[in-house]
C-alpha cells in the first residue's frame, strides 16, 4: 500500500486544517502562565502508585502502559506537555509532537521547570509529515488527537504504526459517538465547546480503521454518567477536589465501568480507550 493511496484529503484541505489547528492552539498557549506548569505532586502520586483503578479513564491507561522506566514514548498531539512531562518523571524518554509552535514552547518550558528537559524532545510538525524513524518507539500515546485528523486518519495511522516497535504498544483515548440517535440529537443542540473546526467524535468506521493498523485492538469505554464528572469536580481537578466530591465521582465512574462492560450499553459511551500492538 503506497502513501498516495492512503491520503484522503487534498493538499489544500490538509494545509488549511494544519493552519487552523496551529492558530487555535497557539492562541491557547499564549494564555499559559509559568506558575501553572509545575506537575502537581498529587497527580504524579496518583498515576505512579502500584494499584491503579480501572474505573478511571486515565488511571486505566497508565495501568495499561505498565512501567515506563527506560522506555521510548511518542506523545502525539502533546500540546503543552502535561502528559509528556509526567511520562518523563516516571522514567520514560519522551518525544512530544504537536502542530502548534506555541504549545511546543510551553511544553519545553514545562519540561525545564520540572527537571526533565534531558528526557524530553519536542517536535513542531503535523503527524503526517513528521520525521519519525521506523520501529523507534516502545509506546505511541495519543490523548484525544485522532478525532482532529479524520480527513487523513489512514495516513496518520500508517505513520504511527511504522514508528512503533513491532512489540510496542499503541494507545489512544478518543471521543466516540456510536449511537445514531445520539449523533442526530447532538447535531440539533447548539452546545458551545472549545473545539477546532473539523473535529468530531469517532464513529464505528473509524474505529474499524484503527483496528486495521492494530489487529489485536482492545477497547474500554467510558463516559456514560461520567459526563457529569466535570460538573462535580472543583475546576475539573480530581486531586484537588474535596473528599466528598471525589467520592461522588468515584461512585459514578464505578457504575459506568459496570454498565459499559455490557455490549448494548457500550454504544452510549462518549469516550473509548483503544490499545494494542501495531500491524507490521
Amino acid at each position: 500500500m503506497t502513501l498516495s493511496a492512503l491520503q484522503t484529503s487534498t493538499p489544500e484541505e490538509r494545509s488549511r486544517r494544519w493552519d487552523e489547528e496551529a492558530r487555535f492552539f497557539d492562541h491557547l498557549a499564549d494564555g499559559v502562565d509559568d506558575s501553572t506548569l509545575t506537575i502537581d505532586p498529587l497527580a504524579l502520586q496518583r498515576y505512579s502508585r502500584p494499584v491503579l483503578r480501572k474505573r478511571f479513564n486515565q488511571e486505566f491507561r497508565f495501568l495499561t502502559l505498565g512501567s515506563l522506566a527506560g522506555k521510548t514514548l511518542l506523545d502525539i498531539g502533546c500540546g503543552d506537555g502535561l502528559n509528556a512531562v509526567m511520562f518523563a518523571k516516571m522514567g520514560a524518554h519522551v518525544t512530544g509532537l504537536d502542530i502548534s509552535a506555541g504549545a511546543i514552547r510551553v511544553a519545553q518550558r514545562r519540561a525545564e521547570l520540572n527537571g526533565v528537559s534531558t528526557q524530553t524532545h519536542f517536535i513542531c510538525a503535523p503527524i503526517e509529515t513528521a520525521h519519525l524513524s521506523a520501529d523507534s518507539f516502545a509506546i505511541v500515546w495519543g490523548d484525544a488527537i485522532l478525532h482532529h485528523v479524520l480527513g487523513d486518519l489512514d495516513l496518520v495511522l500508517h505513520h504511527l504504526a511504522r514508528a512503533c516497535k513491532p512489540s510496542g504498544l499503541m494507545l489512544f483515548s478518543e471521543p466516540v459517538n456510536l449511537a445514531d440517535p445520539l449523533r442526530r440529537l447532538r447535531s440539533l443542540i447548539p452546545i458551545h465547546s472549545e473545539a477546532t473546526p473539523d473535529e468530531r467524535p469517532l464513529v464505528k468506521a473509524e474505529l474499524d480503521l484503527v483496528k486495521h493498523y492494530v489487529p489485536n485492538l482492545r477497547s474500554r469505554y467510558y463516559g456514560l454518567f461520567g459526563r457529569l464528572d466535570q460538573f462535580i469536580l472543583t475546576n475539573f481537578n480530581y486531586e484537588r477536589s474535596s473528599l466528598k466530591r471525589r467520592a461522588i465521582v468515584s461512585a459514578i465512574d464505578s457504575v459506568d465501568y459496570v454498565l459499559l462492560s455490557l455490549p448494548l450499553v457500550k454504544r452510549l459511551a462518549s469516550v473509548c480507550v483503544l490499545y494494542g500492538q501495531p500491524n507490521k
